[in-house]
Order: structure tokens, then sequence, then C-alpha cells
């Protein structure tokens, strides 16, 4: 059985998809560690960002996933931080390929712009896909 510790967090609007994903990935095997919110009460999302990709700059674990309505307020915030790859992705090749050339340690997703089976195809793809690193290691280092 996985036991890959992985953080999760939501604001408000991925709240819902936060809960499913998260029973999701605990049947899967995986460690989880919930960052909030824990609510439907309005927070604010940079907060719940800042919760999560700190535990990945701090090593206690090396990939999260973050949620809002859309994804996008939770992947600017993230990429603020120095050394988070986060990537928002609403489609499977984009998960697959953001591990496999970004090495992405965020994944973003959007509650309200895609179906939640969907949301759990690309988690499994994206944590599944491993970085293939070569010419796409000098690309992240460019980053750094």
């Amino acid at each position: 059985m996985n036991k890959e510790k992985i953080a999760i967090g939501s604001d408000h609007g991925g709240f819902e998809y936060k809960e499913e994903i998260k029973k999701h990935l605990v049947e899967k095997g995986y460690d989880v560690i919930d960052v909030g919110t824990f609510s439907k009460e309005s927070c604010d999302y940079p907060v719940i960002a800042q919760n999560l990709t700190q535990k990945i700059i701090d090593n206690e674990l090396e990939k999260g996933i973050l949620i809002c309505g859309t994804g996008i307020g939770m992947s600017i915030a993230a990429n603020k931080v120095k050394g988070i790859r986060a990537a928002l992705c609403g489609d499977t090749f984009s998960a697959r390929a953001t591990r496999a050339h970004n090495n992405s340690n965020v994944l973003c997703l959007g509650e309200r712009v895609i179906g939640i089976e969907l949301a759990f195809d690309i988690v499994d793809i994206w944590l599944s896909t491993e970085f293939e690193g070569g010419r796409h290691q000098r690309r992240i280092d460019m980053l750094q």
C-alpha cells in the first residue's frame, strides 16, 4: 500500500472537491495532510496556498493539491513561493506533461470548471507520472 504523504487544501470554492479527493486519496493508500479550509465559510485562498506550499519548502512532503473555484487563484498564490512549480490542470494530458516535463510539485484544480470524475483522473495521473529529467531538468534549473 502507498504511504506517500500528500497535502491538500482549498478555499470555500473548492471545499467539496477537497473532501472528495481526500477520500479518494486515502482509499488509494496516501497519507493525506489537510491544510484547510475546513468549511464552506468564505476564506482567503492565499493563506491556504501558503499553508500547503510551506510544507513542501520545509521538506515535510514533496507534493500537494490546491483547489479553488477555478484553480487560477491557487496557482497564482502557490507560484509566488520560491521552489514551487504549481500547475493548473483541467485535462489528463496536461497533468501527465506537467509532471514529466515541469516536475510540478503542486497540482491546482477548479471545482467550478471540471467534473469530479475528471478531477480524480487528473489527480491519479499527476501522482503516478514521474519526472523525465534530462533536457527538462536544465529548464527547471533556469527557474531557480
